[in-house]
């Protein structure tokens, strides 16, 4: 008897499923650009829209009242020729300077100490940080009692340094330098804490194999934990820069932009045009200026370190 061929049934293999960028779901890879729109509403509203009306400001002549009426270029003619504002550039450029040369390798290293695990250092870090907590008025306010030259601890300390009489503040150097370790201590534990977060990042596998190697811990910090830290040093970097180029509450306090104008920096000398001598359309202008400037050497800084190229190592993004 011929024997019949039964045909088992085929199974079709399971179509896959369509990937969440092909079919446009957004529960995976890059967010939607709906997520954006606060973020983009709340920075046109005061960054955009303000920054607009002060470029506009700085073409007309305005004491704050009133109506402002348009100069055309009075404004800037005059900034090219202000002797004050091409001094502000160059200390508001060395106080850039000098605040990263003093800022960045001791945020670096107690950074890199408090990440370590032990209870202490999580205490020590935690006092460390306290003056991220605290006004920088009033800080402004506790440094010039403590250099006051009458009462404060400068007045013990100053011979010391070099300052016999202990007026530190009445001395071109000395209150530039005060202003430098002012703002140093007021923003050391800011940047600390983001090395500290970079170097709680880095795998400790590298450290093993480095101990191994026989790598001691001045060769693993050269070797590892600095080329580790690249990225968080160059972030660190362009918050300082924007930073010291808009300081201006402490040297308000501290010098007032004294002794005569040696420590008038940008943002002090637009406060006094704009809100002493009340002229608003040329502090506008300097205002500008500002922007331009910390803005070209926030880019200057990207450019040259690269950081722009930088991509996100989270899948899709």
């Amino acid at each position: 008897m011929p024997v019949s061929s039964t045909r088992l049934p085929v199974r079709k293999a399971p179509e896959a499923a369509p990937s969440s960028r092909a079919s446009g779901s957004k529960g995976a890879g890059r967010p939607g650009l709906g997520w954006a729109v606060p973020g983009l509403l709340f920075f046109t509203l005061f960054a955009i829209v303000p920054m607009i009306m002060v470029i506009v400001l700085s073409f007309t002549s305005w004491q704050g009242l009133g109506m402002p009426s348009f100069n055309g270029t009075e404004n800037w003619s005059r900034l090219w020729n202000d002797p004050v504002m091409r001094q502000g550039i160059t200390l508001s450029l060395l106080l850039t300077l000098f605040s990263w040369m003093v800022q960045t390798p001791i945020a670096l290293l107690i950074g890199v100490w408090s990440a370590g695990r032990q209870r202490a250092r999580a205490v020590l870090s935690a006092i460390f940080f306290l003056p991220l907590l605290a006004s920088s008025v009033a800080l402004g306010l506790l440094w010039k009692s403590l250099l006051d030259p009458n009462f404060g601890l400068i007045a013990d300390i100053g011979p010391w340094i070099g300052f016999s009489d202990g007026n530190l503040l009445g001395s071109e150097r000395g209150a530039f330098a005060a202003i430098v370790f002012v703002a140093s201590w007021q923003f050391i534990p800011l940047h600390t804490l983001l090395y500290q977060g970079g170097a709680r990042q880095i795998p400790k596998s590298l450290y093993d194999a480095a101990y191994v190697d026989g790598a001691g811990t001045v060769r693993q910090f050269f070797s590892i934990t600095l080329p580790q830290l690249k990225n968080t040093i160059i972030t660190s970097s362009v918050l300082m820069v924007v930073g010291a180029l808009t300081f201006f509450d402490t040297v308000l306090i501290l010098t007032e932009g004294g002794p005569g104008t040696s420590t008038a920096i940008v943002p002090y000398h637009m406060y006094n045009t704009g809100f002493e001598a009340f002229e608003m359309g040329y502090a506008s202008a300097i205002a500008t200026v500002l922007v331009i400037v910390a803005t070209g050497v926030s880019l200057l800084l990207v450019r040259i370190t690269g950081f722009g190229a930088m991509r996100s190592t989270r899948e899709g993004m």
